[in-house]
């Protein structure tokens, strides 16, 4: 979906480096690192709100294999720890940028081992975009809901193998992966998810055939939906129709919430950019942290 408050330049760039045709797979990389923004995410804050070093975390680069793909994702977990809580961390539209990486290394510094993996790995890197509508078309819109569950699959997998406990696991998303977070806790073996201002309703497609309304009645686990009122692309609306298909389905459904923030708008936890909401942040992030704990994952 797109951001009313992302306008994009054509020619923006990332910070601190030059966008080039041929730039290498290793440099897309190098962003899920932590050394940059996406450029579609034009124009960013000067400074943002939070970084958290890696001090005391194993963070840096991973990747596992799904159906014969390598998929690179940014992992951050306490060193030297195992039986650890897993959360799922789930890209904005932009991609795995320092914005995500930074929020693993806040899960991390909580005690949880937290992956994200680069979801649109197969279609393309959103580094190279400085034009929404051409990351939309070239990149976001080809990305299969299957492929991306699969993907988190196994993700869960590696996170098993390398420290993490497979019975407790969670997941949130910001925009793009606030739906995907619903579609997984109807999908997948998670205990919890927090949805950041992910759309609701859409229409069906061969690549996306349902979205989080039509899924809710069957929810595995229940979620918290964190949305601002002020959203211009997710209308109150939606919400209530969200609200009266998940009265109408599992014990996990049921118990799922929303808050909603007045006067929030779109990726106000967004802390790079100037959509930020201080206050309504860091409330999202509290109630995010106790919803995990309540629901048996940390």
């Amino acid at each position: 979906m797109l951001h009313d408050d992302a306008r994009s330049d054509v020619n923006a760039l990332l910070p601190g480096r030059a966008t080039e045709a041929g730039a290498t797979r290793r440099t897309a990389l190098q962003v899920a690192m932590g050394l940059g923004y996406a450029a579609a995410a034009a124009p960013l804050m000067a400074q943002t709100a939070i970084a958290t070093p890696a001090d005391g975390l194993d963070a840096g680069e991973v990747s596992f294999t799904v159906g014969g793909f390598q998929v690179p994702a940014y992992r951050a977990a306490p060193a030297g720890k195992t039986g650890l809580p897993v959360v799922l961390v789930i890209q904005e539209i932009f991609g795995v940028h320092e914005y995500i990486a930074d929020t693993c290394r806040r899960f991390a510094k909580a005690g949880y081992l937290a992956i994200a993996p680069e979801l649109y790995a197969r279609q393309g890197d959103p580094a190279m975009y400085g034009e929404m509508a051409k990351l939309m078309a070239e990149v976001v819109s080809k990305v299969p809901d299957a492929q991306v569950m699969a993907d988190l699959d196994g993700a869960v997998q590696w996170a098993a193998a390398h420290g993490g406990d497979p019975a407790r696991v969670g997941i949130t998303g910001f925009c793009w992966g606030g739906r995907i977070t619903w579609l997984y806790a109807a999908h997948g073996p998670v205990k919890a998810g927090v949805a950041w201002y992910g759309r609701l309703v859409g229409q069906a497609s061969n690549l996306t055939p349902k979205h989080p309304v039509e899924l809710a009645p069957i929810l595995k686990a229940p979620v918290l939906g964190l949305y601002g009122e002020k959203d211009t692309g997710i209308p109150l609306d939606t919400i209530d129709k969200m609200k009266t298909a998940l009265g109408q389905g599992t014990a996990a459904a049921k118990a799922s919430q929303f808050v909603v923030y007045p006067d929030a708008p779109h990726a106000f936890h967004a802390d790079y950019r100037a959509s930020y909401r201080k206050e309504a942040a860091e409330d999202g992030w509290k109630r995010a942290l106790a919803w995990f704990k309540a629901h048996g994952v940390a």
